[in-house]
């Protein structure tokens, strides 16, 4: 029988595209969810054994949606995360002539997809109306299926090869260096591959009243010499001005620096939650296989 993963559908969205990159060593059926949260929860009651979402990009920052979701709705564990080189394309239905650019009347995407080529909608659309989709492969089906309007949507290379779409406009991305991290979530970690970096994801909720804890919490990194990549805070949703804090780590969990530095982080009244200890992939294709 296949392992189950679900992934932000439909088919052909970036989210696929990182999914099937994962070098997972089981046979896998993909499964597509019509958004974040769906797959989230698909995993969380064993509908699948694997998940795969957006967590962040590099222009655009992080999704929220995934995010929040982790902290306070499922208990998942990151197991695995891959950078996919992420690059956009205004996307047309098939027609005998190409629809020129100043005939197009709506654009549809993901928020962050549209976000990513702001520069090109400015110069090229400012007329065009934006409407936002839950993926940018269901912006492509939406546009496929109504060849008769002037609707353009912004998504993946893939989306031509799987819908009735031709390009009106290749790479369109406002930045060269756009990637976006996805994260494989699960209850139980899957076979996977060696790889040469490793993180390990926490929640730190610190103590309302005690002044300068978040200070203290980057010092009992400092000194062990503990590389941190990202620290971010969101809203812990109980109060205005609480927040959790969710720290990076750019190392696996051990027996010794970690465990100390937790220890001596909880025992100034912070509560320390692991999100999961995992490897790091990078997918190194060209953009132009997208």
């Amino acid at each position: 029988m296949k392992t189950r993963l679900a992934f932000l559908g439909p088919h052909g969205t970036f989210t696929e595209e990182a999914a099937r990159s994962l070098p997972i060593r089981e046979e896998i059926a993909y499964q597509p969810y019509p958004n974040i949260i769906e797959v989230l929860t698909a995993v969380d009651k064993d509908e699948a054994e694997y998940g795969v979402v957006p967590l962040e990009n590099s222009i655009e920052g992080t999704v929220n949606s995934t995010l929040d979701w982790l902290i306070h709705e499922v208990e998942l564990p990151i197991v695995a995360e891959i950078a996919l080189p992420i690059s956009q394309h205004l996307v047309v239905a098939r027609r005998e002539q190409p629809l020129p650019l100043s005939s197009i009347r709506k654009i549809l995407s993901h928020p962050h997809a549209v976000a990513q080529c702001h520069n090109f909608i400015k110069q090229h659309l400012p007329h065009a109306e934006i409407e936002y989709t839950n993926s940018t492969a269901m912006a492509a089906q939406i546009v496929s299926a109504h060849p008769e309007e002037s609707w353009a949507a912004i998504g993946t290379r893939l989306s031509t090869r799987i819908y009735p779409l031709m390009f009106a406009r290749q790479n369109i991305e406002d930045y060269d260096n756009n990637y976006t991290r996805f994260v494989l979530v699960g209850k139980q970690p899957p076979a996977l591959p060696a790889s040469p970096a490793e993180k390990t994801t926490i929640l730190v909720t610190l103590p309302e009243d005690f002044p300068g804890a978040l200070y203290q919490v980057l010092a009992a990194f400092a000194w062990r010499k503990i590389n941190l990549s990202r620290i971010e805070s969101r809203p812990t949703k109980k109060a205005l001005g609480s927040y959790h804090f969710v720290i990076d780590i750019e190392q696996r969990m051990d027996e010794v620096l970690l465990p100390g530095a937790f220890a001596e982080i909880e025992a100034l009244g912070c509560q320390v939650r692991q999100l999961g200890t995992y490897p790091l992939y990078v997918h190194n294709g060209s953009k132009e296989s997208e």
